[in-house]
Formats: C-alpha cells, sequence, structure tokens
C-alpha cells in the first residue's frame, strides 16, 4: 500500500491550481516548479532531477532568487534522486530544517467521531478579523512573528474560498487551535494543513477533532486522500487515526 501512496502522491508535486491566488505566481523552470509572491519563494521537482544537469538548475533558482533580493526553499523528500541533492543543496549554502514525516491516507477512513473537551468548539471561518487572530496564535505557538500567515490566509480565501475551509477550535471566546484543509481538484489529494494548538490545551483531543472535520469537508467536497506534513508531535497520533508514512521532507533554505 505504502508503495501506491507514494506514487500517487508523488503526482501531485508540482500541481499548480487554475484560481492562482492574487500576488503569487506559478512558473515551470525546466523540470521545477518555481513559487513566488509569499513570504519566502518556494521551489520543488520531481522525484527524479537529471543528476547531471543538477548544479545548473540549483544555481539558476539561486541567481534568480539573489536577484529578488528574497530567500527560498527548496523542498526535498527523502526518496528524491539524485541521493546527493541534499549534499549539493548544502554546498551551494542551503540550510536544512527540521524534516517531517510525509503521511497519507484515505478520507472516508478518518472521519470517527472525536469528542471535543467541555467549553470547545470548532467553527469554519473566512473574516480577516479571525484569520488575523489565527496568525497571532501560531505565533504564540512558535515563538515567532508568524503574520504572514494571516495575509496569506486572507489571500486565499478571499481568492478561492471553495479550495480551502479554515476551521478553529475556539474556548471562552479564545482561539486555542487552528486547521485548515487545502484542496487540490483533479487530483483526488487535499492537505491538512496548521493543526497548531496552544500549549495549556493540548493532549486534549482537539488535535483529532479538526482532523475528523476536515476528513468530512474532505469526503463531501469528492476528495479521496489526504496528506499531511507532520511534526513528531503529530505524526503519532496522525498514524494511530489510519494514515500511512510514505517518505519525509525537509525544507533547505538559501538566503541571498
Amino acid at each position: 500500500m505504502t508503495e501506491s501512496l507514494l506514487e500517487a502522491y508523488d503526482r501531485t508535486r508540482r500541481w499548480i491550481p487554475a484560481r492562482i491566488p492574487g500576488g503569487l505566481v506559478y512558473e515551470m523552470d525546466g523540470p521545477l516548479l518555481r513559487i513566488t509572491g509569499m513570504f519566502r519563494g518556494f521551489v520543488e521537482g520531481p522525484p527524479v532531477l537529471p543528476a547531471e544537469e543538477l548544479d545548473d538548475l540549483i544555481t539558476g533558482q539561486c541567481t534568480y532568487f539573489a536577484g529578488r533580493g528574497e530567500s527560498f526553499e527548496w523542498k526535498t523528500r527523502s526518496h528524491d534522486l539524485p541521493a546527493d541533492l541534499p549534499e549539493r543543496l548544502t554546498r551551494y549554502g542551503f540550510v536544512a530544517e527540521e524534516p517531517e514525516t510525509v503521511l497519507v491516507g484515505r478520507a472516508e477512513e478518518l472521519l470517527g467521531e472525536s469528542p471535543l473537551p467541555p467549553g470547545v468548539t470548532i467553527r469554519q471561518v473566512t473574516e480577516e478579523k479571525d484569520l488575523r487572530a489565527i496568525a497571532a496564535m501560531e505565533s504564540e505557538v512558535w515563538g515567532a512573528d508568524w503574520s504572514w500567515l494571516g495575509d496569506d490566509l486572507i489571500r486565499r480565501v478571499g481568492d478561492d474560498p471553495d479550495a480551502i475551509a479554515v476551521l478553529v477550535a475556539e474556548a471562552g471566546g479564545r482561539i486555542v487551535s487552528a486547521a485548515w484543509l487545502v484542496l487540490k481538484p483533479g487530483t483526488g489529494f487535499a492537505g491538512l494543513w496548521g493543526g497548531s494548538t496552544l500549549r495549556e490545551w493540548r493532549g486534549r483531543g482537539i488535535y483529532r477533532a479538526l482532523v475528523a472535520h476536515r476528513a468530512r469537508l474532505a469526503v463531501a467536497a469528492g476528495v479521496d486522500y489526504l496528506q499531511v506534513d507532520a511534526s513528531e508531535d503529530s505524526r503519532p497520533i496522525l498514524q494511530r487515526l489510519g494514515l500511512h508514512a510514505i517518505t519525509t521532507t525537509t525544507p533547505y533554505i538559501w538566503t541571498p
């Protein structure tokens, strides 16, 4: 099963939406997909890149983003070829962030009931004030400025509201957790993103409830598979819910 899930996942990696959110640019540069207009650039390739061209591909992206004065992420997976891609990126000045586990599961298998703690409710949000509040909550969780996330969610919800569903878990009028579902029409896949919870509210089933709620939305939208890039905190929970680990992903960051 894992092999077939990996093959299906790999086919979605360079997906370009039919409706691109305003301010973003998706473009192919040879075998690479490049995205600009976010808080930093983004590049990824297919599972196999031509080894003899790899150094030129790397220098080409560095030159492009240097011209913009912008950092960017090159997203890698552990099964990518050539196998020395991480070493080559490091040689060109990229810095690895924490690896995450890529998990995939059938949406219809993630619909189990997950009761919320007393006083906690889930609702879908679209208003700017709620999306800004999510960014503030994420900043508190991660101890860094995540204000860019508010801008990103506002743009995505405003430009293509059918492609994203943003959920918050609230207690006493305060957002204690947030997560969103991003559809990839034409691929059979959707992504589970976010899922961050304030420390004092962890371990109470909120994360699981947000997964189940998004799975129901995904099934209603005709999605077959859900995919997550999971931290080590989230991975065991998601595997218990029925998702399967298929590879790992590590972002490599280059800064001019």
